[in-house]
């Protein structure tokens, strides 16, 4: 089977002779690229069967295609791609001088690769990025490098670093012209994974008809022999829970429920086959060895199976074999053990030989195998094997999180090295003899350093499944590996390549963890046949060192979260068998005919000896796809010992968390402690819902930040082939921005795979995987102290009483009105609460006798059980009195409250007389100005940021803390006039009463709610169509003329701010944060823009405080309340160490650039730096090799250069 036979329109090869007249005609070309790039594309054109690049409206294939880059200064610049085709790749050409590819060092092809890659990240959105980068030395080269994802990911060579550069020479070779011509015509026809996909799924395919051929009746029937066994009168169920215990002791809990040991037989049998044939196609074996075997005794099925037998056991061993009469080389490795084991090798059917006979003529050369354990795997289970033909993750999807979590920061730190090295190369330039080639091992030992780095890195996945993550990840570490040394080469290098187990990157870098056993072979067996087509793709099979394959080990079967020491049947008291449906079987209803749990299917409860935390081997990086498990569906799936035992073993995380959390956690603990660098994980998209949210904010907290995050991306569930859908979530250390991929379009592929479009943006990511302004650096303004408080806790039902029971009291004075969140957004339940502050027990029973009789009776037993001192002691008071709360309200006749958690973000003015709840947020305001700023969209904005979420509803929490005292209100300095001031008290005075009026008894409207009303106010700024119910509350409610009132009140307070009516929820929150921070400058200076300056400072009149506030101001170029808050002020750049090392100091450099705003000359670059030595002479240099890997650039600012990162 070819590799490109898929192509379309594709034109027949080139006569050999016309494209030795095009290497001819080119051969040796010295114009300047300005002169010749275009009739070089043209002619290239011509020779491919291509139309040439033209003008179009569209400018979709043209020269000199104008692109626009923008700087993080808001500014912008103009390019020009040399060549540019919409969806199929970028050209930039160069002409270098002669002899540059021969011949010492020269950075001119990484120049250009760097100005491409440029190119099509400057690209339109709309317009996607083209999966290749195309890079032309006129004449003499064209390199070429793909990036198949479409997001903006690393271009990397194609088809690998060893092969990748193209001389002019090689466009007489046709299988070179096919490349080529398809990168014109259709570059996703060169995309590995869809190549080698369709050749996995054909032989997966067969290879389940083959293992489901091969089972025993044992297995096929056991499902009803179970039913039967379940059907046993109770007198026999002891013995036969005896039974059954022993059974568990003997065999795995997935072999006791399918067969008892078939499929584990079969699994293996196949493993060897398979790998036999790759082994052939590859000529690790000889060319058609095990096909050869197969057709030979077709007809012989038992001298197959001895044949077979002997074969398996020579590559276990090496050397003679007799079933080829040929040597073999040694493979070793777990896979060809056990030769005298019952099942090694099994006695076929022909017909069962001849499914192995058509999947042995597949081309295993273009297996995938970042799929094609997922498709084994379902292929050799039974329970699975109605998947097959389901969709699988594709492999995209699979690098969407490797890459950032593993490969870029990697990549990071090869650029650095490879900067320093060019450094070295550009300074060995200018010298000769012996100090130049001193200067060039300079230059390979920093790239050698950073090789040494590579393989020494490990990489765990928690739950490896059949190690698709690993496999990828592996890839792109090769990939990696083959720039190195292709650096090395260019730098001189001059000794043979890099051993096959010598200072390579090998499997055993690579480590999993994986609970299912045959899940876990397949896993070692993908990443050697991956390893394997890497390397024999890369560098021949002549190369393969003996023994072929090691057990490394590096896959551990076993929990990944949790440990133990023994694992028990669980009884009950009366000696039964404790047992669950088995989660899996399922039977027909018999009246509505709907398939329902069949209750016979049980397997036993395990109670779990020793149980605690799992350990993980270290690593650098951590990736993987944990299992979907719901909280609610844990017990049934894992049943209740399991579940109780994980739970105590990791008490820090919520009980209503799923299980993918305990990875989730686990992984960030490993980078928090300083472990490991980055850890990227699936989740389902839940991850941002409050439970889960609480173990990613944890993480957060601890000095980490997400350094990438997709909140809902469409994904396939390895084992069944559903559809669902995920979160990708990569966690670094540190503090740091991060990239929001968010999902804009999505379309079914070829293959039942989805396609989809993504937006990024770049800013701190918070732990409901949102963008925007860092509002977490608020600080509490003391303008705002003590003036919100929580509501009290009484801590005993009976504080609080009816009406009725109110009045058989006596209503005295200490009964006061009550109210809690649900009194303010549904019906008030009219409730009095007996509260007895200030009072010690011996007054309240002298003055208040019933009261306090009361209180005994139905209080005091409860508080008597009580662990606190303060409550068991102080029963006849509440838990929490909360004197601040109720100093803060004592001299007002009204407050503002509302609900610390609440659907609807609503606040309204309560009488004084009405204690709060702990529920409600009493804000200790009576002017109508500060309810509506709190009422309107902005402060509503500025909530839902800070606040959180919590609940089933996932309803907003308004926290007093972060909330209120972070909040800047307006003022003068903002744009606040006394109109406008009158006129946002005026609104706000408006809508409390208008909803007052509305919800009041008397008005007849019985059912309205304060929520409902603002429900249906959403749905009308929403464009919902309202339903019957809404429509009747719109009615009542006057919702319409409600929303007038709030749309007039959130202008208005816009107004108050300076802020446009058009303002997003990002310029908000973005301009709230700056006037925090700057009103916390004014603060700390010394003056404090007070809300109630009569109650927060007695002390001192308003007058005295303005006068003290003016004497106290910093100059005026340290502060300026009138300055544009668009425009944050300039200060001093702190000085940092000059780096020892040079990677540490371009990385130093590098990042300098990239953080300023501005362009930065060569003297701000130093004034950033402090250290001793002529570090400053190797600046020039330095820059110029970030501008030759497209990291810095240079612009002339007045008349002087400067860069940019």
């Amino acid at each position: 089977m070819g590799a490109h036979n898929t192509a379309t329109g594709a034109s027949a090869p080139v006569h050999s002779a016309a494209a030795q007249d095009f290497i001819a005609r080119w051969s040796g070309t010295t114009a300047s690229e300005l002169a010749t790039a275009q009739s070089f594309v043209i002619d290239l054109c011509a020779l491919l069967g291509m139309a040439k690049p033209h003008p179009t409206p569209e400018q979709d294939y043209m020269f000199e295609r104008p692109v626009t880059f923008a700087h993080g200064d808001g500014s912008t610049s103009a390019g020009r791609i040399d060549c540019y085709r919409r969806g199929h790749f970028v050209l930039e050409a160069k002409k270098l001088k002669a002899g540059s590819h021969t011949k010492g060092f020269d950075d001119g092809l990484l120049r250009a690769r760097s100005q491409g890659e440029g190119y099509a990240r400057a690209l339109p959105a709309h317009e996607g990025r083209p999966p290749f980068v195309l890079v032309v030395d006129v004449g003499t080269v064209i390199e070429v490098y793909a990036e198949f994802s479409k997001t903006g990911g690393t271009y990397t060579p194609y088809p690998d670093p060893r092969s990748h550069r193209l001389q002019l020479a090689d466009l007489a070779r046709p299988e070179v012209q096919d490349r080529l011509r398809r990168i014109w015509q259709d570059p996703d026809s060169l995309n590995p994974a869809r190549i080698s996909a369709q050749v996995t799924r054909d032989v997966s395919a067969l290879l389940a008809r083959l293992a489901k051929s091969l089972e025993s009746p044992v297995a096929q029937n056991r499902t009803e022999q179970n039913r039967t066994e379940q059907n046993r009168t109770e007198q026999n169920r002891t013995e036969q829970n005896r039974t059954e215990q022993k059974l568990y002791h003997k065999y795995s809990k997935t072999q006791y429920q399918q067969s008892l040991i078939a499929p584990e037989i079969i699994a293996s049998y196949l493993t060897r086959c398979l790998f036999s044939m790759f082994a052939e196609d590859v000529e690790l074996l000889p060319k058609g060895a095990f096909l050869g075997l197969l057709q030979t005794h077709r007809n012989d099925p038992a001298t197959l199976q001895q044949m077979l037998r002997i074969l398996w056991a020579d590559m276990d061993r090496g050397g003679f074999s007799a079933a080829l009469a040929k040597p073999v080389l040694h493979f070793n490795g777990k896979l060809f053990k056990g030769a005298g084991e019952d099942g090694y090798s099994l006695l076929l059917t022909p017909e069962q030989i001849d499914l192995l006979i058509a999947a042995a003529k597949s081309n295993w050369r273009e297996v995938e195998p970042a799929i094609f354990g997922t498709l084994l795997e379902r292929a050799l289970d039974p329970a699975e094997r109605h998947a097959l033909g389901a969709h699988y993750t594709p492999r995209a999807y699979v690098e969407r999180l490797v890459l950032p979590t593993v490969i870029e920061p990697l990549r990071a730190d090869w650029a650095n090295a490879q900067a320093a090295a060019l450094v070295l190369a550009h300074e060995a330039a200018a010298l000769q003899g012996k100090a130049m080639e001193a200067k060039l091992a300079e230059a390979r030992a920093e790239v050698k350093k950073f090789h040494h780095q590579l393989c020494a890195t490990r990489v765990l996945d928690p739950a490896c499944g059949s190690a698709n993550f690993l496999y990828v990840t592996l890839e792109h570490l090769k990939r990696l590996e083959g720039e190195v040394v292709n650096q090395l080469e260019e730098l001189g290098h001059t000794q043979d390549q890099l051993g096959f187990e010598g200072e390579t990157v090998t499997l055993q870098q690579l480590r999993g963890i994986e609970l299912n056993e045959r899940a876990a072979a397949l896993a070692e067996l993908v990443l050697w046949i991956g390893y394997l087509q890497w390397h024999i793709r890369t560098r021949g099979n002549t190369a393969v060192a003996e023994p072929v394959v090691h057990n490394y080990g590096n896959i551990e079967c076993r929990d990944a979260v949790l440990a133990w020491d023994a694992q028990e049947l669980a009884y009950d008291d009366a000696d039964q068998l404790l047992s669950r449906w088995d989660g899996t079987t399922f039977k027909t209803h018999p009246v509505t005919g709907e398939l329902v749990p069949d209750e016979a299917a049980q397997v036993p409860q395990w109670r779990y000896v020793g149980a605690r935390k799992a350990q993980w081997p270290q690593a650098d990086f951590i990736v993987g796809n944990p299992p979907f498990i719901g909280n609610k569906r844990m017990r049934d799936a894992l049943g209740d010992g399991y579940v109780q035992a994980l739970r105590g073993a990791w008490p820090e995380i919520p009980e209503s968390a799923d299980f993918v959390m305990f990875w989730w956690h686990h992984a960030a603990a490993q980078v928090t402690a300083g472990q490991t660098r980055r850890m990227g994980l699936i989740t389902t998209n839940s991850l941002t819902m409050i439970f889960n949210r609480r173990v990613v904010q944890a993480a957060l907290d601890q000095n980490t930040h997400l350094e990438m995050a997709i909140s809902d991306h469409p994904w396939v569930d390895s084992a069944n082939g559903a559809a669902v859908r995920i979160a990708m979530t990569a966690l670094a250390g540190g503090a740091g921005d991060g990239r929001l991929h968010t999902v804009m379009d999505e379309r079914p592929g070829e293959h039942g795979e989805t396609t989809v479009e993504m937006l990024t943006r770049t800013g701190l990511l918070h732990a409901d995987l949102s963008l925007g302004a860092n509002v977490a650096k608020a600080q509490p303004l003391r303008a705002n102290a003590q003036i919100a408080n929580r509501g009290v806790i009484p801590h005993g039902a009976g504080f609080i009483v009816t009406k009725e029971q109110a009045a058989a009291l006596g209503s005295p004075s200490i009964l006061r009105e009550y109210r809690n969140g649900r009194d303010l957004t549904d019906a008030p339940r009219g409730v009095r609460v007996i509260d007895a502050f200030g009072f010690s027990a011996e007054d309240l029973r002298t003055q208040y006798p019933a009261v306090y009789q009361w209180l005994l009776e139905r209080v005091k037993p409860d508080r008597d059980q009580n662990p606190r001192p303060k409550r068991r002691d102080y029963w006849w008071r509440f838990a929490e009195d909360q004197p601040r709360m109720r100093q803060s309200v004592a001299s007002l006749d009204r407050y503002i409250a509302t609900g610390q958690v609440s659907k609807h973000r609503v606040f309204q003015f309560l009488d004084a007389s009405i204690l709060p709840d702990d529920k409600l947020i009493a804000i200790a305001l009576d002017d109508a100005f500060s309810l509506g700023v709190l009422s309107s969209q902005l402060h509503v904005c500025w909530a839902l940021a800070l606040g959180g979420r919590l609940g089933v509803g996932n309803d907003p929490v308004y926290s007093k803390s972060t909330c209120f005292d972070t909040f800047p209100f307006p003022d003068e300095d903002t744009g606040l006039t006394p109109p406008l001031r009158e006129r946002i008290a005026q609104l706000a005075e408006q809508i409390d009463a208008h909803r007052k009026r509305v919800l009041a008894p008397e008005s007849g409207n019985t059912g309205l709610t304060l929520t409902g009303i603002y429900n249906v106010l959403a749905a009308l700024r929403e464009g919902r169509a309202l339903t019957a119910k809404e429509k009747t509350q719109h009615t009542q409610g006057l919702v319409g003329v409600l929303r007038e009132l709030h749309d007039e009140l959130d202008a208005a307070v816009l107004a108050a701010y300076g802020l446009p009516a058009t303002a997003s929820t990002d310029d908000i929150l973005a301009y709230l944060v700056q006037l925090n921070t700057q009103r916390a400058q004014e603060e700390a200076q010394g003056r404090v823009r007070w809300l109630r300056p009569d109650f927060q400072n007695p002390q001192n009149s308003v007058q005295k405080q303005e006068l003290l506030a003016q004497d106290d101001q910093a100059p005026e170029a340290d502060f300026d309340s009138e300055k544009s808050l668009s425009k944050p002020e300039q200060t001093k750049p702190a000085q940092h160490p000059w780096p020892a090392t040079l990677p540490e100091q371009v990385r130093a450099v590098a990042d300098a650039l990239a953080a300023s705003p501005i362009p930065l000359t060569l003297s701000a670059i130093e004034a950033r730096f402090k250290g001793r030595g002529p570090w400053k002479k190797g600046l020039p240099t330095l820059l110029q090799t970030l501008e030759a890997l497209g990291r810095a650039q240079a612009v002339a600012t007045g008349g002087e250069v400067a860069w940019r990162g």
